[in-house]
């Protein structure tokens, strides 16, 4: 048997490296910007002290945290209420979604990597005896104009703003997000929305607008709307956020804007 000890050599002092870069990096994370941070992010007193918590007791929360912000941005683009999207913003990469694992209530988009994620996800879930549904999915900006003045026509602006993005501050616009169908609570009683509510985040799906989180997402509860933020991404927003995207989205956010 050939041994190329040259390579394995190579091969150890790479592993070595990156586990230094790592130590490296977790010890020279600032706790004291990590507190402003989390203020700033208008983290819940429980949120804080779970994280505080986390910290001392496993060094995880730092790398989980590095390996989600040197993934790819957009995958945690902060888009709310309060931070919007250009108005010519077209993802790039977008595909066009055909009917195979799942079905569609009407022709869809998605970026490339989102779409590839629900193929892997629905075939999953006809697995188990489930056809997942699609029913929206990109929205460019000159649509959301009119699905939102439709609704402010429909149900005043005041209960329009509870379930529909004003113009550029659509999740939908990301390329990024599916609302599966039937797109009202029901679907929450039905397999699909149970399977989904257990199964999505294991492919990177997170839930947007969770039950009891109005004055923080901005909605009412969306169980339909799923945004696709990665595998890394979701765990992190599982293991430390409760599973509520907008609290781990907003964090990453203002740890990228503050001062080292």
């Amino acid at each position: 048997m050939n041994i190329n000890l040259p390579s394995i050599i190579i091969a150890i002092l790479t592993v070595l490296l990156i586990n230094c870069t790592v130590t490296a990096s977790e010890d020279t994370i600032d706790t004291s910007k990590l507190s402003v941070v989390m203020r700033n992010a208008e983290l819940p007193e429980r949120l804080i002290k779970k994280i505080n918590k986390a910290l001392e007791e496993n060094p995880a929360f730092i790398a989980d945290m590095l390996t989600c912000l040197s993934g790819e941005k957009y995958l945690r683009e902060l888009v709310d209420k309060q931070h919007s999207l250009p108005k010519d913003y077209v993802p790039d990469d977008l595909v066009t979604l055909e009917e195979g694992g799942y079905q569609l209530v009407r022709k869809g988009s998605l970026r490339r990597v989102a779409a590839e994620s629900l193929g892997k996800m629905s075939a999953a879930a006809r697995a188990d005896g489930i056809v997942l549904v699609i029913s929206s999915t990109y929205r460019p900006y000159d649509y959301q104009v009119t699905v939102y003045n439709r609704n402010v026509q429909v149900l005043g602006k005041k209960e329009a703003d509870r379930e529909s993005a004003r113009p550029g501050f659509s999740q939908h616009q990301t390329g990024l997000v599916v609302d599966f169908y039937p797109v009202t609570d029901l679907l929450a009683k039905t397999r699909a929305g149970r399977w989904l509510a257990t199964n999505a985040s294991r492919f990177g799906w997170s839930i947007s607008y969770p039950s009891g989180y109005e004055a923080v997402t901005g909605y009412k509860w969306e169980n339909w709307h799923y945004r696709y933020v990665g595998i890394d991404l979701a765990r992190f927003i599982d293991n430390y956020f409760e599973g509520v995207q907008q609290y781990a989205l907003r964090f990453l956010h203002e740890w990228e804007l503050a001062k080292p």
